[in-house]
């Protein structure tokens, strides 16, 4: 299976890939986001370490239940052949109500299908008021060409 754009990645084939994974993640459907990855993808996400697309779908499918009216964007950070580093933020509630912002970075390696076969992810969380939202799309779906990315809308 392949999953293009393939390493090595340019500015725009890098800027792509970040894209087609906000894409997946904004879905909110764990099988998507986890073929992106390889049958083997070493994960790191916060405190939890774990490997392969079963536990990916685990993870995700944990994390969406918690993270509720989940969204994300994300933007290129840096690139160099078959890696690609990117920030995020992300927005969600929990089930007593409690809006957060996420912020984070990860770290992406591809194989040469361009199936990530490793992601290292560091994210902090912040409790925000529902009024101080900046992420409005409906969701699940992808942001909205018109919704501007982390480089209008800086930490």
């Amino acid at each position: 299976m392949s999953r293009p754009p393939l390493p090595p990645f340019t500015r725009e084939t890098a800027a792509q890939k970040a894209r087609m994974a906000e894409d997946a993640w904004n879905s909110r459907d764990p099988v998507r986001v986890s073929l992106a990855y390889t049958e083997d993808s070493r994960w790191r996400n916060r405190s939890e370490i774990f490997q392969g697309r079963e536990a990916i779908v685990a993870f995700l499918t944990r994390k969406w239940e918690k993270e509720q009216d989940y969204r994300l964007i994300k933007d290129l950070w840096a690139f160099n052949g078959n890696r690609i580093a990117v920030r995020f933020q992300y927005e969600w509630h929990d089930a007593n109500g409690q809006w957060y912002r996420s912020y984070g970075n990860e770290q992406w390696e591809f194989d040469e299908h361009g199936l990530m076969k490793r992601r290292e992810a560091s994210i902090n969380d912040i409790a925000i008021a529902e009024k101080d939202r900046r992420f409005h799309w409906a969701a699940p779906g992808p942001r909205p060409a018109d919704v501007p990315g982390l480089g209008s809308n800086p930490f």
